[in-house]
């Protein structure tokens, strides 16, 4: 059996199992989805509140937050068995266990456990996003292939992010709750313009964690919407790009922790 069908097993394993419950899975979806539109209603007072912000309306903000939403619900998805890494592996010594299976430890953690529960994000971003393209004036519809472009390399580089927690786990046993300013933190900065940052901070989320390569310059091309900060527009083309380097980076910083792993435990 490869890779792929293996995968394909054991998340088909997970999604029956939390179906079993379907009671549960549904209320906990639907919270999920409600939890995140109370998070855009905030968004959407502002912008009536005020109009517009630092030039921008609520119809491509709203396109900034569907995109990096929806991202970040595949990579919540995806990625459990890396959010759970350190206390779930390392501190209990079970991560011994997976190193003496005749597979890939990646492939294994992505198939602890196929999260159903994220599809209220994902159902929610996905809904916002779609009105945001269909109000907005100057939508270019053939840039709108870029939509999935920039949601692939959304999911990849929210996945590394969890996979650097996890591998930060090889030194600290525990998971670090300030990933959690990458992830939850990422997709609230997501949302927003990058012009309204400081110089810093807007360096730090284009190269260092290039969440404004996956949602903000992908949006300026597709609503041709100038950009304040001079970047052209046919860059928004290729930033989804930076999201697969990022998960590079850390798949790399992975192997460097498993290599020097020297077992743990209770």
């Amino acid at each position: 059996m490869n890779g792929f069908s293996l995968y394909c097993r054991m998340a088909r394993a997970s999604m029956m199992a939390q179906l079993r419950y379907p009671g549960s899975f549904a209320l906990q979806s639907t919270g999920h989805f409600i939890t995140t539109i109370l998070s855009f209603g905030g968004l959407w007072g502002l912008f009536h509140r005020f109009g517009s912000i630092g030039g921008w309306d609520l119809v491509t903000v709203a396109m900034l937050y569907g995109l990096v939403n929806v991202a970040f619900s595949l990579a919540e998805a995806l990625g459990r068995g890396f959010d759970v890494f350190g206390g779930e592996y390392v501190r209990t010594g079970a991560f011994d266990r997976l190193l003496l299976r005749p597979r890939s430890t990646l492939l294994l953690l992505l198939g602890h456990e196929l999260q159903l529960r994220p599809i209220g994000r994902f159902l929610q971003g996905t809904l916002v996003l779609g009105v945001a393209l269909a109000r907005a004036p100057r939508v270019s519809w053939d840039a709108i292939i870029l939509v999935p472009w920039a949601v692939m390399g959304g999911a990849v580089m929210f996945l590394g992010v969890l996979i650097g927690q996890a591998a930060m786990s090889f030194v600290t046993v525990e998971g670090l709750e300030v990933f959690n300013l990458l992830t939850y933190g990422g997709v609230e900065a997501g949302q927003y313009p990058l012009n309204l940052f400081s110089r810093w901070l807007r360096v730090f989320l284009t190269w260092v964690l290039p969440l404004s390569a996956i949602c903000y310059y992908p949006a300026l091309l597709i609503t041709r919407h100038p950009d304040p900060l001079g970047i052209p527009l046919w860059f928004g083309a290729v930033s989804p790009a930076l999201g697969f380097v990022f998960l590079g980076v850390m798949v790399t910083v992975w192997s460097r922790g498993v290599s020097g792993y020297v077992s743990s435990g209770s």
